[in-house]
């Protein structure tokens, strides 16, 4: 079985994943440059060993990380532990089965090169990309003829890096949840909280709806706009912009990649 390792800034997930390409186990830890492979595998075995997966049932690893700090030691923990090399996204020679058609490609996270694979092999068709992390990305995939083309995107603050922002700089202001003023719903705050809701949440919707109807409209013809992250099911309850969610896209991606580079071996 696959082990595959997403690394965004501020979470970690692992995952383990059957041949066919069906997800059996997933794990998620905070994000932290400085920890070792031997943390890791103490971490990982343990909850490997509460669903009883054997270290022997993973024969392969696939990596991909926009916190570059982190890969020394998630390739060590695969070589060490799991007497594996691991396949990283970005590395040399290592194909996506997408054009990448930006400036820079090299320049591009890795998440968002694995959501448009995801993306691209799941559904027909001109696709956006709306993942909710520590960023909020935009990403636009372009079906030609068949042939996924990714051509680039937008990036935004995500909404828990917004809330923290207003609350850390504004010294009256409480933390709050994330989540539309209770009752109606209404854009009108009655009371500070109910005010700092109406703001941060609608105030998303709003930069949500807007950015997919820039993009759409630069696109041209139908599109399709799949949420994936942690926050893309509360957003798709409030907002017609997003027309379906996947929560393991990037997961799938990372399979994809990886059966694409090793012919399913």
């Amino acid at each position: 079985m696959l082990l595959a390792i997403d690394v965004g800034n501020t979470n970690i997930v692992f995952a383990i994943v059957e041949p066919g390409g069906a997800i059996r186990w997933r794990w998620r830890i905070s994000t932290d440059r400085d920890r070792t492979a031997d943390e890791y595998a103490v971490w990982l075995h343990q909850l490997m060993a509460l669903e009883q997966v054997e270290r022997a049932h993973i024969d392969a690893a696939i990596i991909a990380t926009v916190v570059p700090p982190t890969l020394f030691n998630l390739q060590r923990l695969c070589r060490k532990y799991f007497s594996v090399e691991p396949l990283v996204v970005g590395g040399e020679g290592v194909q996506t089965g997408i054009t990448i058609a930006v400036d820079n490609p090299r320049e591009v996270g890795a998440d968002r090169i694995v959501n448009a694979v995801a993306a691209h092999a799941s559904t027909p068709g001109n696709l956006i990309v709306v993942d909710f992390g520590t960023a909020t990305t935009f990403d636009v995939v372009i079906d030609a003829e068949g042939q996924g083309i990714y051509r680039g995107g937008a990036i935004a603050p995500g909404i828990n890096l917004s809330m923290d922002a207003l609350y850390s700089h504004a010294a009256k202001l409480p933390r709050i949840a994330v989540e539309p003023p209770p009752g109606t719903g209404s854009a009108i705050g009655t009371n500070t909280v109910h005010a700092m809701q109406s703001g941060v949440f609608w105030g998303y919707v709003g930069l949500i709806e807007g950015l997919v109807a820039r993009l759409t409209s630069e696109i041209g013809g139908p599109v399709t706009v799949i949420g994936t992250g942690g926050l893309a099911t509360l957003f798709n309850r409030h907002t017609p912009a997003i027309h379906r969610v996947d929560g393991d896209l990037t997961i799938s991606g990372l399979h994809r990649i990886y059966t694409l580079n090793t012919n399913g071996a």
